[in-house]
């Protein structure tokens, strides 16, 4: 009589490397987006409000956010969360060292810096930007200094 892990155990090896892929595509795009829409904010900081230009950036802004970043972001945080939870394998949640813990903390971090983002393309987009171009400046490294994070706790796995 088979238990209910058994299938699981089963399909591991099989399902693992897709899952793994699907979520580094999803991270890949989700990066891409983490680091130009900052890019587009320091450049409509100087479209004055309402200009042609202005309303250019309020819908560029607005597709990359919600058609690239939101997807990637969610296909992302689901594969990740289906990844730790698959036993025997290298980040099942119960086993994994601090490196895992590491690792989401600086996940974590992205999605903070993904929920500012959106804040700030809402501002934008009602013409409310409180910030110059050099704070949007300083924010676009953020997401590179978490991604180099990672990327270190997950191949180096120092912990």
């Amino acid at each position: 009589m088979m238990d209910g892990s058994q299938p699981i155990a089963l399909l591991v090896p099989t399902l693992y490397p897709w899952l793994k892929a699907l979520h580094v595509i999803a991270v890949i795009a989700w990066m891409a987006g983490l680091l130009y829409l900052p890019r587009l904010f320091v450049y409509h900081c100087d479209a004055p409000a309402g200009s042609a230009q202005s309303e250019t950036f309020k819908v560029m802004e607005w597709k990359l956010s919600r058609y690239i970043m939101r997807p990637a972001m969610l296909v992302t945080v689901g594969a990740g969360g289906l990844l730790v939870s698959l036993p025997g394998t290298p980040g099942y949640l119960p086993q994994a060292g601090a490196w895992l813990w590491l690792k989401l903390a600086f996940v974590a971090g992205l999605l903070v810096m993904h929920l500012l983002m959106v804040r700030w393309r809402d501002a934008f987009a009602k013409d409310r930007n409180p910030h110059p171009q050099r704070f949007f400046r300083i924010m676009n490294e953020v997401p590179t200094l978490l991604m180099i994070g990672i990327v270190v706790f997950v191949v180096v796995k120092p912990f």
